[in-house]
């Protein structure tokens, strides 16, 4: 059985008892919405989720690169791997550095 989330989402395949999953156990969505690669998935049901941007710089008139890493709740039906594209989104405290989590994969990667 899958819950409505509330946002523009594909559900995963497979179905997990995870209470802190967005799918299929109680956890509520919120705030913002964020896409970008998995660089790291070795912390358990953790995944660390990297994207670029550029800023720019009035003193010297350019641009330079920068980037954003957040710590994402990793649920077990949706799996993200490192080299994944996948769709964050806010939700309440999960652990100290954990107020996010995954909600969909939207490519896998070559792996």
């Amino acid at each position: 059985m899958v819950r409505n989330i509330g946002v523009p989402a594909k559900p995963p395949e497979r179905e997990c008892t995870d209470v802190k999953c967005p799918w299929h156990g109680k956890l509520s969505l919120r705030g913002r919405m964020f896409t970008g690669t998995v660089v790291s998935a070795k912390g358990h049901k953790t995944a660390v989720i990297q994207w670029n941007y550029v800023h720019y710089v009035p003193k010297y008139e350019r641009y330079e690169r920068r980037k954003t890493r957040v710590v994402a709740y990793n649920p077990e039906c949706i799996h993200a791997r490192e080299g994944d594209i996948v769709k964050i989104m806010e939700c309440r405290p999960l652990s100290k550095t954990k107020s996010f989590v995954v909600i969909e994969v939207i490519k896998r990667g070559e792996k």
